[in-house]
């Protein structure tokens, strides 16, 4: 794995809709932009071996990374592959979408669902949103969030962005009612 940048955005919201958050809301996105592991190779059929010499690597990278950078228990989480416009959106796809990537993840957010995701193909500074849910129950409206991520640089032509993104918290002032009142 050939690694070009990392970057670490913590976002902090200590007002919504005219009113103190109290504590502040806190999202933290770690973004790493690598070469596309099979970049210039043509259409290549079997990505396993592509998927066993990346994903596991990149998990182990991201995710303590953004548990640091958050410095609060993670209570909702996603993850985003942004793949350079000569790669497929299957290249971004197969690394994030597998038990090696994401466990790295849930382990250190003490998580049991699936992470969620975006994946698609863009040129470099596209704007990408990340979504979150609850690390434990996805059904639970109040941590169905996103967080809106740009890296200015990336991905190159031949590069893939992996994020991941952690809150502490759900929306902030987030008032509906749980999913239960309406079945």
């Amino acid at each position: 794995m050939i690694v070009r940048k990392l970057t670490t955005i913590v976002d902090e919201i200590a007002t919504e809709g005219g009113r103190p958050v109290e504590p502040a809301a806190r999202v933290a996105v770690v973004a790493v932009v690598i070469d596309n592991p099979w970049h210039g190779q043509g259409f290549v059929e079997d990505l396993a071996p592509g998927i066993a010499a990346t994903a596991s690597d990149l998990g182990a990278l991201l995710a303590p990374r953004v548990v640091e950078a958050l410095g609060a228990p993670i209570e909702a989480y996603g993850k985003a592959a942004i793949v350079g416009l000569d790669g497929e959106v299957e290249h971004g796809s197969a690394l994030i979408h597998t038990l090696q990537f994401g466990d790295h993840f849930r382990n250190a957010a003490s998580a049991t669902t699936l992470l969620p995701a975006v994946e698609k193909r863009a040129a470099a500074g596209t704007v990408f949103d990340i979504p979150l849910k609850h690390i434990t129950d996805a059904t639970i409206r109040s941590h169905h969030q996103s967080v809106e991520v740009r890296v200015p640089d990336a991905p190159h032509a031949g590069e893939i962005l992996v994020a991941l993104a952690g809150a502490a918290q759900g929306r902030p002032q987030q008032r509906l009612a749980p999913l239960s009142t309406e079945q």
